[in-house]
């Protein structure tokens, strides 16, 4: 039975695929506060579990682009922050994990806006990957410092390795949170009902992704994802 709270979170999978598929970024930052208003007890792994295949086949549909150096970098940093951030995760309660992805919202979304151009060194990609794994680990929210690594590179730059980066981090962070006891058969069932909405959000993408205005649509990500961490933090 399809319930109004399934629609709503059906919804907003298919729009953050849309985006994310077209810009880049926002899956994570559109879905997870939702998810934390509904169904907190989905966060993280429902998330990561439905990101896997959006980022897949992003990497197949724009693979010629791919940074094979700079991913390399962010793995290497990422590998110890999913550790980092499977620790956090089993020492806080349902109420400090809303507080967490909520502030962790509103970072993203204020370093995203006012982080100027750079060119990341070895260093910095290590960096990036090392926040991105205790960030995406904990809270299922992993993207803005991947952007802001390659926030001025060509856009199908940005999407193929940032969509990279995220599957070789998502398959760690699972498997982590998978051996600490963290995942459970209503996060698995949840999002396979919820794959048909990526599916058709993941190729709404590909028509459209060389000719909607990025800009604004990365706008609205920002309004809604701070919109939304607001209402959690309050109701966290």
């Amino acid at each position: 039975m399809i319930t109004p709270q399934f629609g709503l979170i059906a919804a907003t999978v298919a729009i953050a695929a849309v985006v994310q598929g077209t810009i880049g970024i926002g899956f994570a930052l559109i879905v997870a506060p939702v998810l934390g208003f509904l169904r907190p007890e989905l966060l993280p792994v429902s998330l990561l579990l439905l990101m896997l295949p959006l980022n897949l086949f992003t990497v197949l549909r724009e693979h010629q682009a791919f940074d094979w150096g700079g991913a390399g970098w962010i793995t290497l940093g990422r590998a110890f922050g999913t550790l980092a951030g499977a620790g956090v995760l089993a020492a806080l309660s349902s109420h400090a994990l809303n507080l967490l992805i909520g502030a962790a919202t509103i970072a993203a979304a204020a370093m995203t806006m006012v982080v100027p151009a750079f060119s990341p060194k070895r260093s910095a990609f290590v960096t990036v990957g090392l926040l991105t794994g205790i960030s995406e680990t904990a809270t299922g929210i992993g993207g803005p410092p991947l952007a802001l690594a390659y926030q001025h590179h060509r856009p199908e730059v940005l999407r193929s390795t940032v969509a990279g980066c995220f599957l070789l981090g998502e398959l760690l962070s699972v498997g982590v949170l998978g051996v600490i006891g963290r995942t459970t058969t209503q996060q698995v069932l949840s999002a396979a009902l919820l794959l048909p909405f990526l599916a058709v959000g993941g190729l709404v993408s590909s028509f459209i992704r060389h000719s909607l205005n990025g800009r604004l649509l990365r706008g609205f990500v920002l309004i809604f994802a701070i919109t939304s961490a607001v209402v959690l933090i309050l109701r966290g």
